[in-house]
């Protein structure tokens, strides 16, 4: 029932309201409200600007104005990105496709992943193992341990990563390690 729009009672259908289209000022000022909330990649920024109604030439030079001027700054985005994201249990993989996705160039994304240590990547995908555990149990063992490898490898972690924690976290049980492969 979500998207459709309701009829009027008359049972005539609502006319569409049509979508204002920004000038440079208004899509600053549409610019500086999605900025005050969250950080923004200037592609990001620039697709939103655009979805309020800015044509694309006027949104991108508001977002080139404010990178210019450092409120828009894509390799602070994607430190910030990087950080946040991986306490909350991303891999690395993950991150750089999401930043990828995001319009981050590829130099600013292997420079944020550089901050990612390797010893914290395995004590988060056991941590993330862990937690899964409970889950695991209600599955037949001999599909567990793909399924917690699956669910390290969506996450992001690095399959050398995955496979030792797999293999420590299960490997305590009665799993056989040929149900990792």
């Amino acid at each position: 029932m979500a998207g459709r729009r309701r009829a009027r009672a008359d049972g005539a259908p609502r006319p569409r309201r049509e979508k204002p289209v920004l000038d440079a000022k208004a899509a600053k000022l549409a610019a500086a409200d999605l900025l005050s909330r969250r950080a923004w990649s200037q592609r990001d920024l620039t697709r939103r600007l655009v979805r309020r109604g800015a044509p694309r030439e006027v949104a991108e030079s508001v977002v080139a104005d404010l990178a210019a001027r450092g409120y828009v700054d894509d390799a602070a985005f994607a430190r910030h990105f990087v950080e946040t994201r991986a306490a909350r249990g991303y891999g690395a993989a993950r991150l750089a496709a999401d930043l990828h996705a995001r319009g981050v160039a590829p130099a600013l994304v292997t420079a944020a992943l550089g901050a990612l240590d390797t010893d914290g990547q395995l004590e988060r995908a056991r941590a993330i193992a862990r937690r899964r555990l409970a889950a695991l149990r209600r599955v037949a063992p001999e599909r567990a341990a793909g399924r917690l490898r699956d669910h390290l490898l969506r996450r992001g972690f690095a399959p050398g990563i995955t496979l030792r924690v797999v293999r420590e976290v299960l490997g305590r049980t009665s799993f056989n390690s040929a149900m990792l492969e």
